[in-house]
């Protein structure tokens, strides 16, 4: 028992180190816009600020609530004396590590001549290298594995649908029913429909049909029917629990759903996948990818148990349900085939036995690696912390002059975020479209009731004003990107709300 408990704490801490290095790696690249200043990555650190600074909620959310990384992200803010990036900075270490220990789960119980913790830090490590491989900026892009650093593209959603996996091969692996893990399921499926009904695509199809094939088996038929019915029942709970926050949901997500433009969706995620392949290390991401996938069919193939055969199989499976749904439906979104990048990881962990070497050669390697890991993950806590307090001139140009008027004004989306979440009161700017109508999509609608704003910020994002009547602006602040248009004591009513 006791070196059982060193094991897995020992584990805990090189994945620790693992995500400090992938973490730093990826805030250290290009990629850092994603992770700091993107326009959608913000929304869970501006909810975060306005529930602690006890602001009336009126939130526009997306078809995704975002509960978990929301309670998260709340709870550190509220623990920890640190500024948003540096936040955005543990968030992206934890969302990592919360990784490793649903793969952890996935791994199975300790066993004799099984390595559970010790194939769950390859899988980590593994996914850690996808993930340090991206470097574009662009949130429209086949980088996939470096969104789970973020707060706000799914990566709830991501851990999620790697734990029920696990629930369910433990469920397996025990000859009597657990109540305990048929409630955890029960409960993991519905909080994750309920903030994220992607879940169920991602997880729930491919994963029922696997529980429907299993259940031909007599020898595994109650035991499938069961989880089947635990799973879709979760399932349903969770998107019942969504009809009240109706309010709070700008967007269904029914529209994105477009089948008649399937061609133009293979179209667009075949360029995406080209772009990928221009640099060497997306090359070098798509072998590994590919090497993955391989080895989970052959797993699949060559498994003994029935844990083992559902791991390998959805480790194959769930890249290619959701990225056939996602053509079919007509989608124009990368960050939807999130499961091409954490779902072959799972073949790692479907049969993870020891290794036929000398024992003594096992030791030395894994002491060898676990000092390489300690020094990478101390090297890497100055390089996040660097990435996170970069200086941003024209950033603080913006806030400080904001703060000081004491004034309200007003910007479009990709221009407004990042500066409104800086402000000392971000209700001094106002989210709105090109003709100063609220714009209510990821934001707190209480900001509307300002009614009027006397300056407008605006940057290479923005689209040109069409304002509602003829104005000057009596001086333009100059801010760098940024550009401040200071109507003085002239206002600009705020128009209706649309999203």
């Amino acid at each position: 028992m006791a070196r059982a408990w060193v094991r897995e704490l020992t584990g805990w801490l090189a994945a620790t180190a693992v995500s400090l290095i992938a973490a730093a790696t990826v805030a250290s690249s290009a990629r850092a816009d994603l992770l700091f200043r993107d326009g959608d990555s913000l929304i869970v650190a501006m909810f975060s600020q306005s529930l602690l600074a006890g602001d009336d909620l009126d939130w526009a959310m997306s078809s995704v609530l975002f509960v978990p990384e929301s309670a998260s992200f709340t709870a550190l803010d509220a623990a920890l004396p640190l500024g948003v990036n540096d936040l955005l900075a543990v968030s992206a270490v934890l969302n990592l590590l919360a990784l490793y220990g649903a793969l952890r789960l996935v791994a199975g119980r300790t066993r004799d001549g099984w390595a559970p913790v010790g194939w769950s830090l390859v899988a980590i490590s593994v996914f850690g290298v996808l993930a340090a491989t991206e470097t574009s900026a662009s949130r429209d892009s086949l980088d996939l594995g470096s969104l789970q650093l973020t707060t706000t593209y799914y990566s709830a959603t991501v851990v999620a649908a790697v734990l029920t996996v696990g629930i369910v091969r433990r469920l397996l692996d025990r000859e009597r029913r657990s109540v305990p893990l048929l409630s955890s399921l029960v409960v993991v499926t519905l909080i994750s429909t309920f903030s994220n009904p992607l879940f169920a695509l991602w997880t729930v199809v491919p994963l029922g049909i696997l529980l429907v094939a299993y259940a031909l088996d007599p020898a595994q038929r109650t035991r499938a029917l069961i989880m089947l019915a635990v799973v879709a029942g979760g399932t349903a709970l969770g998107l019942l629990a969504r009809m009240p926050c109706a309010a709070w949901i700008a967007n269904t997500g029914a529209g994105y759903a477009q089948p008649a433009l399937w061609r133009e969706s293979l179209d667009y995620y075949g360029q995406l996948l080209g772009d990928r392949l221009q640099t060497p290390l997306g090359v070098f991401a798509l072998l590994v990818s590919l090497a993955l996938i391989a080895l989970a069919v052959l797993r699949s193939v060559r498994a003994t148990d029935p844990g083992s055969r559902l791991v390998a199989t959805l480790a194959w499976a769930m890249p290619l349900v959701v990225v056939i749904g996602a053509i079919a439906l007509g989608t124009h979104a990368a960050r939807y085939l999130q499961p091409v990048a954490f779902a072959p990881v799972l073949a790692v962990v479907a049969c993870p036995r020891v290794l036929r070497l000398p024992a003594g050669l096992r030791r030395t390697g894994a002491a060898i690696a676990g000092v390489l890991l300690l020094i990478g993950g101390g090297l890497s806590i100055p390089r996040l912390a660097d990435a996170a307090q970069a200086p941003d001139a024209d950033l603080a140009c913006v806030t400080d002059w904001i703060d000081e008027s004491g004034r309200t004004g007003a910007g479009q989306f990709w221009t407004v975020r990042l500066p409104k979440l800086h402000l000392d009161d971000p209700s001094q700017l106002v989210q709105v479209d090109h003709q100063l109508n609220g714009y209510a999509w990821l934001v707190n609608r209480t900001d509307f009731e300002a009614g009027e704003v006397s300056f407008l910020v605006e940057d290479t994002q923005t689209v040109p004003w069409d304002l509602p009547r003829t104005i000057t602006p009596d001086e333009v602040v100059d801010c760098g990107r940024y550009s401040i248009l200071d109507f003085g004591a002239d206002t600009l009513p705020l128009g209706p709300q649309r999203s």
